[in-house]
């Protein structure tokens, strides 16, 4: 009998009632809560422990205003209204923090002047991982999300990331969403549709 499974009402907080947010309540969040957030998201099961994921959280007009000329019409208004913005992306030259991450074993030595497909594969899948982490933690912790595409990965890299060693993945939009600005929820795949059980 499983008897650590989560409450419905977390179930319920994370996964079931949790929904992409566009529309945000006038409420701030805290330093605490994003660096909380992080801690959360970092310990999520990376290959080798590798964490390739680099967040940067975009809060002030200033920082929005040079992130606002890399978004897609449509997600400007969801984002300049969005209490913070997470650029999240990942580290090229990952492999330098295994002698720290992973130190049981040289596995710096398994990415230093191997080809570069291998070393942004693996950066990308990790740090897509993370990035999933980061949404779950972020429910976790109370906030709202709105993850999305609808940018100019060039552009917010140099604007963000100019020494061209980090890349972004994908933004997500942090707060408190307007329950009442929500569309009905989309459909899923059934199992069946989606799943074999070899």
């Amino acid at each position: 009998m499983v008897s650590n499974i989560l409450s419905d009402a977390s179930l319920d907080q994370m996964f079931r009632n949790a929904r992409t947010h566009t529309a945000w309540l006038d409420q701030g969040v805290s330093d605490v809560l994003l660096e909380a957030v992080y801690d959360l998201a970092k310990m999520g099961p990376t290959s080798a422990n590798c964490s390739p994921m680099r967040v940067v959280y975009v809060r002030s007009p200033e920082a929005k205003a040079r992130l606002k000329p890399a978004l897609a019409e449509g997600n400007v208004a969801k984002t300049m209204a969005a209490p913070a913005t997470a650029i999240i992306a990942h580290d090229l030259e990952f492999f330098e923090r295994l002698p720290k991450l992973f130190p049981h074993t040289d596995a710096r030595a398994w990415f230093v002047g191997k080809p570069l497909e291998h070393i942004r594969d693996t950066a990308f899948r990790n740090g897509s991982l993370q990035g999933a982490y980061f949404i779950m933690a972020a429910r976790a912790l109370g906030l709202d999300c709105g993850p999305m595409s609808g940018f100019d990965n060039e552009a917010v890299d140099r604007e963000f990331f100019p020494d061209g060693r980090i890349k972004s993945n994908f933004l997500c939009n942090l707060g408190h969403g307007d329950h009442d600005e929500l569309r009905p929820r989309a459909p899923r795949l059934d199992f069946d549709e989606a799943c074999q059980v070899v």
